[in-house]
């Protein structure tokens, strides 16, 4: 006999979490599932390790920059030391988060969840029957369609790598490659990064986005574009990439191939038609309140949504979303507005609000302000000559748009755009905040 819930949640990334615990606290029975360890990509394959790597990289980029400058010694960084160093944070997160669900009453199963119908679903041979179901399975890895695919390591297994080959290429040129690139290069690796686009990070602005790859190639990334790979042969211990290159055939020699092209919504093994849940080209079809538009009973939020930017703190705001209109009723509309990215190179590229080019299509009136500042203090002090900006301000209501920065901590200033446009802040109430000085935040004032 199947057991009955109120609400269940597949999956036990962000938005799973925050929406069964804002539902359970509520007094509503709650299950979760996951077929892998509890705490979702962010903490476990994903943002978290991520930064660790980063933090480790950064650490060492800086020693060597301020070598001759006050800094000695041989730094380098120790891939062994510093995967172990990631797994004291990533390894006690399952069992924080499994305890944290019983302590809180909500069940959990190990396996994986398939619709049997439009309210029921099986885990691991159980049957299980729901009010509601919360789809929250996250992302993978989306499928590239060329020969020797299997070959191609996820971001999953390079962030759980204990050695790091001498040659790796990264298959595409987003926001994993680019991260990985520079992490693994300041590893001494040779990272060659291949993206079929005529553009690497195409959601940034293309200005930030070329001093960002000068800055790379600079480093030793061979970034190359409208570069399509076609095939991957395995040979002895290593790997050839085969790709087109503006009509003629290339070759690329590895130890490691990097599936660096992008993720989709994790649906697949879910048997959606089973529940009468729509979707189409492997996406969900929902409504404005993140409800499935053919099966009311079934919502979705975060990545498997895939309606708001795929970042963490969209996911978080999803499940607020559908914890709310669980048990209010559909009321409550999700508001990705002034949602910063960041893509953690070093130094990191961010970025939040309109691009110049969307800003232009809608037509306003512009007020543009942008930089390359590598002689600004922030940039000398650091040794980074990588440093440059561009903010677009609506010149009849002097409100930020968009703020684009690359640079050292731009990862944090860009918080500040942030909530400049989500509360519809002017440039001159920006100007008239009195930062800390000398931070990153104190050159506001004079990107606006």
């Amino acid at each position: 006999m199947a057991k009955r819930y109120q609400l269940v949640v597949i999956g036990t990334g962000t938005a799973a979490m925050v929406a069964a615990m804002r539902v359970r606290a509520a007094g509503w029975s709650v299950a979760v599932i996951d077929f892998r360890p509890y705490g979702g990509t962010c903490a476990l394959r994903g943002c978290d390790p991520k930064k660790i790597l980063v933090g480790g990289a950064t650490a060492v980029d800086h020693a060597w920059r301020m070598r001759g400058k006050g800094v000695g010694g041989d730094t380098h960084l120790d891939w062994p030391d510093l995967m172990a160093f990631k797994r004291a944070f990533t390894d006690p997160v399952p069992e924080k988060h499994e305890q944290r669900y019983a302590e809180q009453g909500i069940d959990t199963y190990h396996g994986r969840a398939r619709f049997t119908g439009r309210q029921t679903l099986e885990v691991a041979g159980e049957p299980l029957e729901a009010e509601h179901i919360l789809i929250a399975s996250g992302a993978e890895p989306m499928k590239l369609g060329i020969a020797g695919e299997e070959y191609l390591i996820t971001h999953e297994e390079f962030l759980e790598s204990t050695t790091l080959p001498r040659r790796i290429v990264l298959v595409g040129g987003g926001f994993i490659a680019f991260e990985f690139a520079h992490t693994a290069r300041r590893a001494g690796a040779e990272v060659t990064v291949l993206e079929q686009a005529s553009r690497v990070l195409r959601p940034f602005d293309p200005d930030l986005v070329g001093w960002l790859v000068e800055k790379s190639r600079v480093l030793g990334i061979n970034v190359r574009t409208d570069t399509a790979v076609e095939t991957v042969e395995k040979e002895g211990g290593g790997f050839t990439v085969h790709a087109s290159a503006n009509g003629s055939q290339e070759t690329f020699p590895a130890d490691l191939v990097v599936h660096g092209a992008g993720r989709a919504p994790a649906l697949d093994a879910l048997e959606l038609d089973a529940a009468g849940v729509a979707h189409e080209k492997g996406r969900l079809k929902l409504n404005e309140f993140l409800q499935s538009v053919t099966n009311p009973a079934v919502y979705a939020a975060g990545d498997a949504a895939q309606v708001g930017p795929p970042l963490t703190p969209v996911s978080s705001h999803d499940g607020k979303v559908v914890a709310a209109n669980l048990l209010n009723g559909n009321h409550q509309k999700p508001d990705y507005a002034g949602v910063p990215s960041v893509v953690f190179t070093i130094p990191p590229l961010a970025a939040v609000g309109l691009s110049e080019a969307e800003a232009r299509q809608r037509g306003i009136t512009l007020r543009m302000q942008s930089k390359k500042a590598s002689d600004w203090f922030t940039a000398r002090q650091a040794a980074e000559p990588t440093y440059g900006f561009k903010v677009l301000i609506d010149e009849e209501t002097d409100r930020v748009l968009g703020a684009h920065l690359l640079g050292p901590n731009a990862d944090e200033v860009i918080n500040i755009f942030a909530l400049a446009i989500r509360h519809d802040l002017t440039a001159e109430q920006l100007k008239t905040a009195m930062f800390a000085y000398p931070t990153g935040a104190s050159d506001i004032g004079y990107m606006l």
